[in-house]
């Protein structure tokens, strides 16, 4: 059984590691550097990204990180996909620019806009319940890898590069396990 990793820094760690399980992994908190190399795939959650990125520098994740990604899959949920991306909008300093986009904070608005999309995921299936909260939007895809899996008044709201999956959305605030799947398929890989 592999096991999945949940960034616990700052986010929805303990929703994120019940959609591991139901989807057939084991999960683990990642609280300390030296846990990546007892994982085999990890999940950058959902919270705020600029805290998320300082925890990550003062700890020594960042640089740590960045070494996993070139040998293990990735997967980050709203912040965390702020928190991947190669360049903020607004000039904000990005933090693992491990995926080619450019990602625009809070692109849907604020807390009060949450909205839910039912998306159609290639490798998910039809009609995904997609709970956006103060969510990230990709201004633009900055490299011909990037493969867009959903979209949402056409503009990409999941994006898979390689080994790094990312999405606007929060899958770990649903009971439907598909995505949290799709990532363990990944990691199998």
């Amino acid at each position: 059984m592999k096991t999945i990793g949940v960034l616990a820094l700052q986010g929805a760690v303990r929703e994120h590691m019940n959609m591991i399980e139901k989807a057939g992994a084991q999960a683990v908190a990642v609280k300390k550097v030296e846990q990546l190399a007892d994982i085999d795939g990890l999940i950058i959650p959902g919270g705020e990204s600029t805290t998320i990125g300082k925890l990550m520098r003062k700890y020594g994740f960042d640089v740590a990180i960045r070494e996993f990604a070139e040998a293990k899959p990735i997967m980050g949920t709203c912040a965390g996909m702020i928190v991947l991306a190669k360049e903020i909008v607004g000039n904000e300093e990005p933090h693992l620019q491990l995926l080619d986009i450019s990602i625009e904070r809070n692109a849907f608005g604020r807390q009060v806009d949450s909205f839910e999309e039912y998306l159609t995921i290639p490798g998910v299936g039809e009609d995904f319940c997609s709970v956006f909260i103060r969510a990230p939007l990709v201004a633009e895809v900055k490299h011909k890898d990037i493969e867009v899996l959903a979209t949402v008044n056409d503009r990409p709201v999941i994006v898979r590069q390689g080994n790094v999956l990312a999405m606007s959305f929060h899958p770990e605030l649903t009971n439907d396990e598909r995505i949290h799947r799709m990532f363990v398929n990944m990691v199998e890989e």
